[in-house]
Protein backbone atom coordinates (compact mmCIF):
# COMPACT_ATOMS: atom_id res chain seq x y z
CA UNK A 1 0.00 0.00 0.00
CA UNK A 2 1.51 3.36 -1.03
CA UNK A 3 1.70 6.42 1.17
CA UNK A 4 -0.98 7.98 -1.07
CA UNK A 5 -3.36 5.06 -0.48
CA UNK A 6 -2.76 5.47 3.25
CA UNK A 7 -3.57 9.20 2.94
CA UNK A 8 -6.74 8.47 0.93
CA UNK A 9 -7.89 5.93 3.55
CA UNK A 10 -7.30 8.44 6.36
CA UNK A 11 -4.55 6.35 7.97
CA UNK A 12 -2.16 9.27 7.39
CA UNK A 13 -3.54 12.80 7.83
CA UNK A 14 -3.57 15.24 4.93
CA UNK A 15 -4.70 18.74 4.04
CA UNK A 16 -7.54 17.73 1.75
CA UNK A 17 -8.57 20.06 -1.03
CA UNK A 18 -11.16 17.97 -2.91
CA UNK A 19 -12.39 14.42 -3.27
CA UNK A 20 -14.87 12.44 -5.30
CA UNK A 21 -15.46 8.72 -5.78
CA UNK A 22 -12.31 8.32 -7.95
CA UNK A 23 -9.85 11.10 -7.07
CA UNK A 24 -8.32 12.78 -4.05
CA UNK A 25 -6.56 16.18 -3.99
CA UNK A 26 -4.39 17.32 -1.09
CA UNK A 27 -1.60 19.77 -0.34
CA UNK A 28 1.96 18.54 -0.88
CA UNK A 29 3.73 18.60 2.51
CA UNK A 30 7.00 19.55 0.78
CA UNK A 31 5.62 22.29 -1.44
CA UNK A 32 7.42 24.13 -4.20
CA UNK A 33 5.02 27.04 -3.55
CA UNK A 34 2.01 27.80 -1.38
CA UNK A 35 -0.95 25.86 -2.75
CA UNK A 36 1.15 23.04 -4.32
CA UNK A 37 -1.43 20.27 -4.61
CA UNK A 38 -1.29 16.60 -5.53
CA UNK A 39 -4.06 14.90 -7.48
CA UNK A 40 -4.18 11.12 -7.14
CA UNK A 41 -6.59 8.44 -8.32
CA UNK A 42 -8.04 6.41 -5.47
CA UNK A 43 -7.22 3.29 -7.45
CA UNK A 44 -3.58 2.46 -6.78
CA UNK A 45 -1.86 2.39 -10.16
CA UNK A 46 1.88 3.03 -10.33
CA UNK A 47 2.27 4.98 -13.58
CA UNK A 48 0.04 7.76 -14.89
CA UNK A 49 0.13 6.43 -18.44
CA UNK A 50 -1.04 2.99 -17.25
CA UNK A 51 -4.41 4.51 -16.27
CA UNK A 52 -7.35 3.56 -18.45
CA UNK A 53 -7.98 6.32 -20.98
CA UNK A 54 -11.29 7.37 -19.44
CA UNK A 55 -9.80 7.52 -15.93
CA UNK A 56 -6.84 9.59 -17.17
CA UNK A 57 -9.18 11.97 -19.02
CA UNK A 58 -11.38 12.35 -15.93
CA UNK A 59 -8.29 12.91 -13.77
CA UNK A 60 -7.29 15.83 -16.01
CA UNK A 61 -10.81 17.27 -15.77
CA UNK A 62 -10.74 16.88 -11.96
CA UNK A 63 -7.29 18.55 -11.95
CA UNK A 64 -8.61 21.44 -14.04
CA UNK A 65 -11.34 22.15 -11.47
CA UNK A 66 -8.80 22.11 -8.64
CA UNK A 67 -6.29 24.22 -10.62
CA UNK A 68 -8.92 26.91 -11.22
CA UNK A 69 -9.67 26.99 -7.47
CA UNK A 70 -5.94 27.24 -6.68
CA UNK A 71 -5.48 30.09 -9.15
CA UNK A 72 -8.46 31.90 -7.66
CA UNK A 73 -7.21 31.43 -4.07
CA UNK A 74 -3.43 31.81 -4.40
CA UNK A 75 -1.81 34.82 -6.13
CA UNK A 76 -0.03 33.39 -9.18
CA UNK A 77 0.26 33.88 -12.93
CA UNK A 78 -0.50 30.24 -13.71
CA UNK A 79 -0.90 26.87 -12.12
CA UNK A 80 1.77 24.63 -13.57
CA UNK A 81 1.22 20.92 -14.03
CA UNK A 82 4.04 18.45 -13.46
CA UNK A 83 4.18 14.68 -13.72
CA UNK A 84 7.34 12.93 -12.64
CA UNK A 85 6.14 9.59 -11.39
CA UNK A 86 9.25 8.28 -9.69
CA UNK A 87 8.92 9.45 -6.11
CA UNK A 88 5.81 7.43 -5.13
CA UNK A 89 4.60 4.33 -7.03
CA UNK A 90 1.06 5.74 -7.29
CA UNK A 91 0.02 7.87 -10.28
CA UNK A 92 -0.21 11.56 -9.41
CA UNK A 93 -0.21 15.06 -10.83
CA UNK A 94 1.43 18.08 -9.20
CA UNK A 95 -0.46 21.38 -9.50
CA UNK A 96 1.94 24.19 -8.61
CA UNK A 97 1.10 27.91 -8.43
CA UNK A 98 3.86 29.74 -10.32
CA UNK A 99 4.96 33.26 -11.26
CA UNK A 100 7.62 32.14 -13.77
CA UNK A 101 8.84 28.93 -15.39
CA UNK A 102 11.77 28.66 -12.97
CA UNK A 103 9.30 28.14 -10.12
CA UNK A 104 8.79 24.59 -11.45
CA UNK A 105 12.45 23.60 -10.99
CA UNK A 106 13.06 20.61 -8.76
CA UNK A 107 16.35 22.24 -7.74
CA UNK A 108 14.48 24.98 -5.88
CA UNK A 109 14.34 24.63 -2.09
CA UNK A 110 11.04 23.34 -0.75
CA UNK A 111 8.94 25.59 1.47
CA UNK A 112 8.64 24.96 5.20
CA UNK A 113 5.10 25.68 6.40
CA UNK A 114 3.36 25.17 9.73
CA UNK A 115 0.26 23.04 10.14
CA UNK A 116 -1.77 26.22 10.60
CA UNK A 117 -0.40 27.65 7.35
CA UNK A 118 -1.27 24.45 5.47
CA UNK A 119 -4.78 24.48 6.95
CA UNK A 120 -5.30 28.14 6.00
CA UNK A 121 -4.16 27.47 2.41
CA UNK A 122 -6.37 24.39 2.10
CA UNK A 123 -9.38 26.32 3.42
CA UNK A 124 -8.80 29.18 0.92
CA UNK A 125 -8.67 26.76 -2.00
CA UNK A 126 -11.68 24.69 -0.85
CA UNK A 127 -13.76 27.90 -0.67
CA UNK A 128 -13.11 28.46 -4.40
CA UNK A 129 -14.28 25.01 -5.51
Amino acid sequence: MTIFSRIISGEIPSYKIAEDDRFYAFLDINPMSKGHTLIVPKQEIDYLFDLEDSLLADMIIFSKRVAKAIQSAIPCKRVGLMVIGLEVPHAHIHLIPIQKEGDMSLANPKMQLTGDEFEEIAKKIRKKL
